[in-house]
């Protein structure tokens, strides 16, 4: 079975628009994992405009599950991630203004920076996983800087899923399938929905977990939180 880690990024923008407490993400996370959720993703920007570093803080205190923080590995991001703690860290290689992530990391120009990185992570007891486009040269390229893991980056898969589902998929899947013959865990995640996850699952070999968000909490507003997360559930059995 594939894991669910629950991206609450857009549970911080809606707190953050009306400033105070409400909602409080705390207790949105806590809710979360009782629903059935098997990880909590976070990925705070330097700009804190959704997720806030105080909330990585407060969020080890009670996450059950898995914490899993994602985001570019600058200097004040890897403090707060020494910090914290989380069961993973995701690197990922978005600007500080971006809207969100948008590409993988090019892991052979890359790879000392992500080794020295990746190695300062390691020795602190955390997982480490790379967001990475799905091209077996970068998945190659990841396996000589140290990683444990990778995430590949789904957008393109959600985008061209309705026109052609067979061959947005197929890059996908021998991505997975260069990434289990050389020993790297597999994640994957951006713009997977209840529409594309199951078929996604089933297509690419060795997935350990996704990361959803933006589209999970779409759905919940019109089917509820613990509806989608159980539906999630059911599609990646």
């Amino acid at each position: 079975m594939v894991r669910l880690s629950v991206n609450v990024n857009k549970i911080a923008t809606l707190r953050n628009a009306r400033g105070g407490n409400v909602p409080d993400l705390l207790q949105v996370v806590r809710d979360i994992e009782s629903f059935g959720a098997e990880g909590i993703t976070i990925h705070p920007r330097p700009d804190q405009r959704h997720i806030r570093y105080q909330d990585a803080r407060d969020l080890k205190k009670i996450v059950r599950t898995e914490l899993n923080i994602e985001g570019n590995p600058i200097p004040e991001f890897l403090d707060l991630v020494l910090e914290v703690h989380p069961d993973q860290v995701t690197l990922v290689p978005d600007a500080p203004d971006a809207i969100t992530s948008n590409a993988g990391w090019d892991t052979i120009t890359h790879s000392s920076f992500l080794k020295e990185v990746i190695s300062r992570c390691q020795k602190a007891g955390i997982r480490t996983s790379i967001f990475i486009d799905p091209d077996p040269e970068m998945i190659r390229g990841a396996l000589h800087t140290g990683t444990d893991r990778v995430e590949l980056y789904t957008e393109a898969y959600a985008r061209e899923y309705s026109a052609n589902r067979v061959a947005a998929v197929k890059k996908y899947t021998e991505a997975a399938r260069t990434a289990h013959e050389i020993g790297l865990g597999l994640n994957a995640g951006h713009d997977l929905s209840l529409e594309n996850i199951e078929f996604f699952k089933e297509n690419v070999p060795e997935l350990q977990e996704v990361s959803i968000g933006h589209a999970l909490i779409c759905e919940s507003l019109y089917l509820g939180l613990e509806n989608v997360i159980n539906m999630y559930k059911h599609k990646l059995r």
